[in-house]
């Protein structure tokens, strides 16, 4: 069976529904969506959006602090546009319906602006602590009463349907295939121009604050289909993860030391200011390497957030949801410090976007986390990314409305997936067991402080497994767990290429063997697209993307 639409937006967190909502003034917009509204890393975001709203603050001063986060690599223009979008994407949400936090002085109204590690001034707009949720409860109902727009839940987008040429040579996405999750059917659906808003890998990591649903579906899917990806050795991790057996890595918002928060040893010492001037509110990658060499050094499990100087009564108001989870466990934060340790948070690379959100495959955009825009170079800084899948969800509605309109119209349908000579597996502790492989093999050796060595060992056995699993993929019925294990297996080779590639220290990427910045051969964005061989291979190519 074949559906078709305008646009098909495969993703439903905050940059799918943005760019459905614009999209939807001039056509039909189906929004395939991989679990329930509420199972997003959007939803889920506790800090904030940073944006400029107070005579205080500049968008000079917030475009400082992103690129001196991003350490050298964020593209200036981008930077420009998401800093100076930032109040008008948030006049649109408080038109929606989104109620931000506001200072309870009756005599100023205005906004209750929060402030958090990197950030020079006052400048995230949060809801209370669970800023994501807010955001997403108002848009999801906003999309959905919308009538040109349609929301599948529970669909596992399977692959990208490209159109070639004689040679092979990818010409136009067409739309993907996608299994209803329950029944286990696929079917095909086709697009105008196709949007991948599927967000982040965490899971590639045997520790992250990320959903479950982050196994990188999107990046392995344009890989596969020839788009070009950049910047996947730079993966944050987020210092602050309650450490904790019931906890599945509960989150613990930066503005928690934005608001006067402090990092300690479990002895009780103060320990960031030995690494950052800004001791507790230097930018996550130096907080989380802090974190990581004190660990190792000293054998502890964990370090300790300390809020217990702070009033005990604003802790409660400014994060009811942390203090409400933390006190289920157990754990007071206005009496006792809490427990922390560094999770995978957020992929900095992806698959790579010109200003417009067009990937390299004409047809074809990508937003939010799942795309590099350029916009957080080395390190994102925090809050920037809700503030990026909004501008570049209109951003990219804007641009694809254009394109459509140039664009040749789809001509037939494109065959039905085909399951071959596949049967029912009768072995599934292959999928399980290579899961948690390649979840540990990445933590141990391709997380937070890195060496040639480790990626070696970490590359050789990746290209084993991915033969293994390619090999079960064609021979066996699809499950969603198998999809995802196929994502992830290939998210990983890429972030293990991308990594043995810089050969310097820069951000996010921390490498035992080349530790000082390395500006002369390294100051530029890592390139990767597929190769004949079907490995990756790295590529020198310009922006913006012409797809005329």
């Amino acid at each position: 069976m074949t559906r078709k639409a305008d646009f098909l937006v495969i993703g439903g967190g905050l940059a799918g529904l943005t760019f459905a909502m614009h999209a939807a003034k001039t056509g039909k917009v189906i929004v395939l969506n991989k679990a329930s509204d509420e199972d997003s890393a959007s939803d889920k975001a506790q800090g904030g959006i940073a944006t400029v709203m107070s005579e205080d603050d500049s968008f000079e001063s917030h475009e400082h602090d992103t690129l001196r986060s991003g350490a050298g690599l964020c593209h200036e223009d981008v930077v420009k546009l998401c800093t100076s979008s930032g109040p008008n994407a948030i006049e649109e949400l408080v038109r929606f319906g989104v109620e931000f936090s506001r200072n309870k002085d009756q005599n100023d109204p205005s906004y209750d602006l929060g402030k958090e590690g990197g950030h020079s001034k006052r400048r995230i707009l949060h809801a209370g602590d669970f800023t994501g949720h807010e955001v997403m409860t108002t848009l999801v109902k906003a999309a959905r009463a919308e009538p040109n727009i349609e929301v599948l839940d529970h669909q596992t987008a399977i692959d990208l349907i490209i159109q070639r040429d004689d040679a092979g040579n990818p010409l136009r996405c067409l739309g993907a295939y996608s299994m209803e999750q329950k029944s286990g059917a696929i079917e095909t659906f086709c697009g105008r121009c196709t949007v991948l808003a599927t967000g982040g890998a965490g899971k590639v990591y045997l520790y992250t604050s990320n959903p479950d649903i982050a196994s990188g579906d999107g990046m392995a899917m344009a890989y596969r289909a020839g788009a070009e990806m950049a910047n996947l050795e730079f993966v944050q991790f987020h210092p602050t993860c309650l450490y904790h057996p019931e906890a599945k890595s509960f989150l613990l918002s930066e503005a928690l030391r934005g608001e006067g928060g402090v990092l300690r040893l479990a002895n009780g010492e103060e320990f960031l200011h030995k690494y950052d001037e800004r001791g507790s509110l230097a930018t996550r990658d130096i907080v989380a390497r802090a974190i990581d060499h004190e660990l190792k050094k000293r054998g502890d499990d964990h370090v300790l957030l300390d809020m217990t100087a702070l009033d005990p009564d604003f802790l409660v108001e400014r994060f009811p949801n942390i203090h409400k989870r933390c006190m289920e466990l157990g754990l007071d934060m206005r009496t006792q410090p809490l427990p922390v340790v560094p999770a995978a948070h957020y992929f900095c690379g992806g698959i790579r976007t010109d200003i417009n959100g067009r990937s390299s495959l004409p047809g074809l955009y990508a937003i939010g986390e799942s795309a590099c825009t350029g916009f957080h170079g080395a390190n994102r800084l925090a809050s920037n990314s809700l503030l990026e899948a909004l501008v570049f969800g209109k951003a990219a509605a804007q641009d694809s409305i254009s394109w459509i309109e140039k664009a040749p119209a789809l001509r037939g349908d494109p065959p039905d997936w085909d399951t071959g000579s596949a049967v029912d597996s009768d072995e599934m502790v292959v999928v399980s067991q290579n899961w948690d492989e390649i979840r540990r093999l990445m933590t141990n050796y391709v997380g937070i402080v890195r060496s040639d060595k480790r990626l070696d060992r970490a590359l050789r056995r990746i290209n084993m497994m991915l033969d293994e699993i390619q090999e079960y993929y064609w021979n066996f019925i699809l499950t969603s767990d198998l999809v995802e294990l196929r994502n992830i297996s290939i998210v990983a080779q890429l972030v293990i290429h991308a990594a043995r590639h810089r050969k310097e220290s820069r951000g996010l990427h921390y490498t035992l063997d080349y530790p000082k910045l390395d500006d002369k051969n390294f100051k530029t964005d890592t390139v990767l697209k597929k190769g004949p061989d079907g490995s990756p291979e790295m590529i020198k190519t310009d922006l913006p993307y012409d797809w005329s």
